[in-house]
């Protein structure tokens, strides 16, 4: 069956208003999807390299690129209680299968979130076309009716530069948030 052909990214800047409330660390920039539904902080430096099925960023424009980070999202009722259903189990499942040839596997990781629940996982592998050690890492998180699967993934020797970048898209995850206006930002109480 014939691939569909890549639709470009159509970016626009729009300047924020005067009273945004938009806030982000030194030489990151925050990422919001469908008006608040996710969003977290990634380097300003990164750039976006897809939007479908899932959203990618790189640390350097495709082929060029050392580092990955990916981003699906679903929505859920969000009267449903979860608590039947475990994260863990179900980010073992879904890294399963993936062909990769896995070195290294890591417990799954709980993230104390008071506001959401966070797993996360590492995979060192040998990537099949480079010859080269890589880690994958994937995170699966859910709250306020939104679940949603993040992976990252970077050659070994690129870890101490990658991982502050990991740890900050999950420390400023937000999920569920509906944000009216954009170029006001979401509304700080």
């Amino acid at each position: 069956m014939p691939s569909k052909p890549k639709r470009p990214i159509l970016q626009k800047t729009l300047k924020l208003k005067d009273n945004h409330t938009w806030k982000a660390p030194d030489g990151y920039k925050i990422f919001v999807m469908d008006r608040g539904a996710v969003s977290f902080n990634i380097p300003a430096s990164w750039h976006l390299a897809k939007l479908e099925p899932n959203v990618e960023f790189n640390d350097q424009p495709p082929p060029n690129d050392e580092a990955r980070l990916s981003v699906s999202y679903w929505r859920f009722p969000p009267d449903i209680d979860w608590t039947g259903l475990p994260l863990a189990p179900l980010l073992a499942k879904s890294v399963e299968g993936s062909g990769m040839q896995v070195l290294e596997r890591s417990e799954i990781m709980r993230l104390p979130r008071a506001d959401l629940e966070i797993v996360w996982m590492q995979h060192r592998f040998l990537d099949p076309v480079e010859k080269r050690d890589a880690f994958s890492r994937f995170a699966l998180a859910r709250g306020f009716g939104i679940h949603v699967f993040i992976s990252c993934d970077f050659w070994v020797e690129d870890a101490p530069r990658i991982m502050p970048v990991w740890k900050e898209a999950l420390r400023s995850l937000q999920l569920g948030r509906s944000i009216a206006d954009p170029l006001t930002g979401p509304v700080e109480h």
